[in-house]
């Protein structure tokens, strides 16, 4: 009887770190839809700054980069 109290307390506790971790991952998502084009201006202009060529990293939206890539996410 102990050990299987103990069993349903183990799954229990793996519930909820994998309710954590989705919830976590559901609001990463969130966040890049919302920010994604201004975080890729923040990396293009750090790009910039260290002599790299950012036009080609902030010339389109992400809305419009994602609508040109195939099933693979390549261009």
């Amino acid at each position: 009887m102990k050990t299987r109290n103990m069993k349903n307390k183990r799954g229990q506790a793996m519930v909820e770190y994998i309710i954590i971790v989705v919830i976590v991952a559901i609001a990463a998502i969130a966040v890049f839809g919302v920010f994604g084009d201004r975080l890729r201006q923040m990396v293009g202009g750090a790009t910039e700054e260290l002599g790299g060529d950012a036009d080609s990293a902030t010339s389109e939206s992400s809305i419009d980069l994602m609508k040109g890539m195939d099933e693979n996410g390549m261009n």
